[in-house]
């Protein structure tokens, strides 16, 4: 019987188009499904769109589209941008999904009530991260860290408020044990630092005046919503049956991985696992925290107005190449800058000269030869080094270590020359070599899953065809 492995991206806000972040991270989280379908996993690959968020309703009445067109058309490109980078998203989950996630999340709540009060609040809160802010939480001008600039709102009303401060001991332990594991070390001990503090009970309702009628309703109030963190973490159980499908969800619940970018780690960490621990449900095993991406050396920002659209980029220079620079340029736990020269830099040094001119060199010296067929699969090479590093998450590294392989194949063929020897002499350095590339195009599988299926498909003997590049050089 096949394992299961559940694996979900962060829900993204559809306030806006998706920039090259939200590519990054479908990219990252289609290689780790990709890795588990190949080594035969059932897998499950969940995304969706963040729909009930005050930015959305703010941006929507901005734009002067009424709020559900809004939200489809921009969620739509969400999945689009999927596709278009070869991403396979299994479920696709909208927040705005009244038959399905609307009922999920009403019986999250009244599973987690017995730690649900009401009282009258006051604070400053960011619509941007849609979230209260203490004082000493914000910057030294009073700005959110991940908003700066923008100004933070003195927001008093009456509210649902979840006991959170009932679960600080159980958070640090699930996290100190890895019971949660969480990574990198670094974001661990980052939660593990926050817990450190008193834990504060947390908002999680908004009055209808202020949501403007848009959420998910709260059960048995119809004059409050679910405050949007509560109900769009609750994605990850209501796309797959929570509420509505028990077999689907026994199934596939809990999450095995959620790859989320730093900014809401804390969401993922503490607030994710306490509304778990109070409704009596299994806890995700794995959050991977990956890092954000800088252009030309500065955030990504609409005032600085260096947004990366990513679907320029694809119908520009193509999928393969954008999903290699995402996961070779940028260490998987770290932040990295996305430039258009250094792509171009690395798409001509890697993939145009390196694994394209190897490919294309190898065709063309083998036509005269027969080859035996290759019985090689992602199970046989998924060992030693390579395995340690994708079991790391350290995508960067495991691509690293694929093109070393190809400098080897290349020295190979330098170092021979077959293109001087007679044919019997040429034919085992040849047959070396396309078993080689095949085992190179092998572990490419999960990062360059069309660029693989190319090679393996030229290469599969018993005859070699000479194809058009791979990777045209770029000018």
């Amino acid at each position: 019987m096949a394992n299961k492995f559940y694996i979900t991206t962060a829900i993204p806000y559809v306030n806006a188009t998706p920039h090259v972040g939200h590519a990054l991270e479908f990219v990252q989280a289609d290689t780790v499904a990709r890795i588990h379908r190949l080594l035969g996993d059932e897998t499950c690959l969940l995304s969706g769109g963040d729909e009930n968020a005050l930015k959305n309703v703010q941006a929507a009445e901005k734009a002067g589209i009424p709020l559900q067109e809004f939200i489809d058309k921009n969620s739509e490109l969400f999945k689009q941008l999927a596709q278009q980078l070869h991403v396979q998203f299994d479920i696709f989950q909208k927040g705005s999904d009244q038959e399905h996630h609307y009922s999920a999340s009403q019986k999250l709540w009244k599973l987690c009530e017995h730690d649900i009060y009401k009282k009258s609040y006051e604070g400053l809160y960011c619509v941007g991260c849609e979230q209260y802010y203490t004082k000493d939480e914000l910057n030294e001008n009073g700005e959110c860290f991940e908003h700066p600039g923008k100004k933070l709102e003195l927001v008093k009303e009456e509210n649902y408020f979840f006991k959170l401060s009932s679960y600080q001991q159980q958070l640090i332990d699930l996290i100190s044990s890895d019971t949660i594991k969480i990574v990198p070390e670094t974001k661990k001990n980052e939660m593990l630092s926050f817990l450190k503090q008193p834990l504060q009970d947390i908002s999680i309702s908004r009055s209808n005046e202020r949501a403007k009628n848009w959420g998910v309703p709260i059960p048995g109030d119809d004059t409050q919503r679910m405050y949007v963190w509560f109900d769009a973490l609750n994605i990850y159980q209501s796309g797959i049956g929570f509420g509505w499908d028990e077999t689907s969800y026994k199934k596939w619940w809990p999450a095995d991985v959620h790859v989320i970018g730093k900014g809401i780690a804390r969401f993922h960490a503490i607030y994710w696992p306490a509304f778990l621990l109070s409704a009596g449900l299994s806890l995700p095993k794995t959050i991977l925290v990956h890092g954000y991406f800088t252009v030309d050396g500065q955030k990504m920002s609409k005032t600085v107005g260096n947004i990366v659209d990513p679907t320029a980029l694809i119908s520009k220079y193509g999928a393969e190449s954008l999903r290699y620079y995402f996961l070779k340029e940028l260490p998987t736990f770290a932040d990295g800058d996305f430039s258009e020269r250094r792509f171009k830099e690395l798409y001509n040094a890697d993939l145009a000269n390196g694994l394209g001119n190897l490919t294309s060199r190898v065709a063309k010296l083998s036509g005269t030869v027969t080859y035996g067929k290759n019985t090689t699969t992602f199970k046989d090479v998924f060992k030693d080094e390579y395995k340690k590093m994708i079991d790391e998450f350290q995508l960067n590294d495991a691509l690293g270590f694929v093109w070393e392989k190809i400098k080897i194949c290349d020295k190979l063929i330098n170092d021979k020359e077959p293109w001087r020897l007679s044919e019997p002499d040429r034919t085992p350095i040849l047959i070396d070599a396309v078993q080689q590339i095949q085992t190179i195009a092998i572990l490419l599988q999960p990062f360059l899953p069309e660029t693989a299926e190319r090679i393996l498909t030229q290469f599969a003997g018993p005859t070699i065809a000479s194809l058009p590049p791979l990777f045209p050089r770029l000018p």
